[in-house]
């Protein structure tokens, strides 16, 4: 399906000379990404039977466990991409809202303003067709079980990621990051390409079922094992590899590239660059750890090793850095650095407690960091007919509205519901209970206990209590200051952005003003769905909790 859809968005975008189409492009990626879910929820059942499907001598692998992770990746994706398949403000007027008026009346734009207001990110037709090469590549990632297609799917998402970071064309600082990005993608690309070609020249496969094979007999003392299979040869290349894919995941010590990316490329593109790249890696780092976990070292060392390493330098990095913090999004991306250390704390564990717990963080970290970038967006929407004059030379600011901290002080007195659906996800970062990023730290710092990962289990827990001084900042700025905006006089102007029509006759003009403009019907609803999922979900925990449990247990054939 995502397959089709590529080639048909190819052909629309190339004979369109109309750049306003792409709301309508992207909103048919929208209906096909559901489309999408669908055909995956209709084939689980198949993916269920004698622990999964191979297809095309192994490239591909269908299990309850990718069936269940495509799903999630086309759900996530298509609220993203709700984004920019509607105009994040509308009008609202007393006199016309009741339902008689609304059948009755039509509201035309006023041209020349509607023209000139337009958003860049309403004209990218690219935009769509650039997120279903990731979606794609992301989808093939979590399904492959050969080295080969593992690094043509990481390169299709990679390659797609870099031209989204640039593809807002009047950024000065997105072109930069993105151009950052590239190359030091290119140079994790080079780590995992090779630790692929040497787990083929030491083992003789790039199929991950030959791998297993080979690692389990690996250790034999028997004369006729060729040398070159020993463990020590695969745990090298092994950890050759885990260094891509950490940069890949912006875990420390390779995370140097994700505060300055996430920070200079517009707000949209963030939202998608945090979130679906690292589920399908991390969905792979699970796959590669199951199939080479009887590999040991004859002094105890194995390539997982260097993951619980990444964990506990991330939890510190992720945790301490933040505090020094002052633009919005920088501070976010070291709080992703932070969630990624817990994490791989999981992943390495590898029990059926802690791929649980590894499952429903990664699900509870996508539902949060997705709120978290939506209502930073929606704020910036929300305050479009407000000026501050502290920050109006602030670079980029069409993009990226809301860049530092100090732009959410007092919003508390200008949107109260955006205000306290924020805290509450920020809360969730912090682990507050009962919300729903507290059970999900629980359920790792329990799984590590039990293990007897004590000393990353103190770490993860003093980090997390120093990581909450940043969170609480946040809410403090917005509920105890008083805001700086002031409304723009433009507003005050008789220039009548649209107009309301009984058939040709033109009934009343009115102007767009921060009296009777409010966020559309698809940001609020999805912003309060988010917030209901985060903060009620002890009343509910049944079902993400049986799914993780499930899932966890299927893949250790419980």
């Amino acid at each position: 399906m995502i397959s089709l859809s590529l080639i048909y968005l190819l052909q629309s975008s190339a004979v369109t000379l109309r750049r306003d189409k792409s709301i309508l492009f992207t909103r048919i990626v929208i209906v096909l990404l559901l489309y999408s879910f669908m055909i995956a929820l209709s084939s689980l059942h198949f993916s269920a039977i004698d622990r999964g499907i191979g297809l095309y001598g192994g490239l591909f692998h269908s299990t309850s466990n990718t069936q269940v992770f495509h799903m999630f990746i086309f759900v996530l994706s298509a609220i993203i991409l709700q984004l920019t398949a509607f105009y994040p403000l509308k009008s609202w007027t007393a006199k016309y809202s009741a339902i008689a008026k609304l059948l009755f009346n039509k509201y035309i734009p006023h041209k020349k303003r509607a023209a000139s207001d337009i958003e860049q990110q309403f004209k990218i037709i690219e935009y769509p067709l650039i997120l279903l090469f990731i979606i794609a590549g992301a989808v093939l990632l979590t399904s492959t079980s050969d080295l080969v297609s593992v690094f043509l799917s990481i390169e299709l998402q990679s390659y797609g990621l870099y031209l989204l970071c640039t593809i807002y064309r009047n950024s000065e600082s997105a072109t930069k990051a993105g151009l950052t990005y590239f190359l030091l993608g290119g140079l994790s690309s080079c780590f995992i390409l090779l630790g692929s070609s040497l787990l083929y020249a030491n083992s003789g496969t790039t199929n991950l079922d030959g791998l297993y094979i080979v690692t389990s007999i690996s250790d034999s003392n028997d004369n006729n094992i060729l040398f070159l299979s020993k463990s020590y040869y695969l745990n090298f290349s092994l950890l050759i590899m885990s260094v891509g894919f950490l940069f890949k995941v912006s875990a420390a010590p390779f995370h140097f590239w994700s505060p300055d990316v996430y920070d200079a490329i517009p707000t949209i593109v963030t939202t998608f660059v945090a979130i679906i790249s690292k589920i399908s890696i991390f969905l792979f780092l699970l796959e590669l750890l199951h199939y080479t976990t009887s590999i040991f070292f004859s002094f105890e060392f194995t390539w997982t090793y260097s993951l619980l390493v990444s964990s506990l330098l991330s939890l510190i990095v992720g945790g301490v850095l933040g505090l020094t913090q002052f633009r919005i999004k920088r501070l976010f991306a070291y709080s992703t650095i932070s969630h990624v250390g817990f994490i791989l704390l999981a992943l390495t564990i590898n029990s059926v407690e802690s791929i649980q717990a590894f499952i429903f963080y990664l699900i509870q970290y996508s539902i949060t960091n997705l709120n978290a970038f939506i209502l930073l967006l929606a704020i910036g929407f929300s305050v479009s007919h407000f000026e501050n004059s502290k920050y109006k030379h602030i670079l980029d600011k069409d993009n990226s509205p809301i860049q530092l901290i100090g732009q959410l002080k007092g919003y508390f007195h200008i949107n109260p519901l955006l205000a306290i659906s924020l805290a509450i996800t920020i809360f969730s970062f912090a682990g507050v209970p009962p919300l729903l990023g507290f059970f999900a730290k629980q359920m790792v710092l329990s799984s590590a206990i039990d293990s007897g990962y004590i000393f990353l289990t103190f770490t993860a827990i003093l980090t997390s209590v120093i990581s909450a001084v940043y969170y609480l900042n946040i809410v403090r700025q917005m509920f105890f200051h008083n805001h700086d905006y002031k409304a723009k006089l433009e507003d005050n102007n008789n220039k009548s952005n649209y107009c309301i029509t009984t058939d040709r006759f033109v009934v009343e003009k009115n102007n767009l003003n921060h009296n009777n403009t409010i966020l559309s019907s698809y940001l609020t609803i999805t912003i309060s769905n988010l917030t209901l999922m985060i903060s009620l979900f002890i009343f509910t925990p049944q079902a993400l909790l049986s799914l993780a449990n499930i899932l966890a247990l299927i893949r250790f054939n419980c």
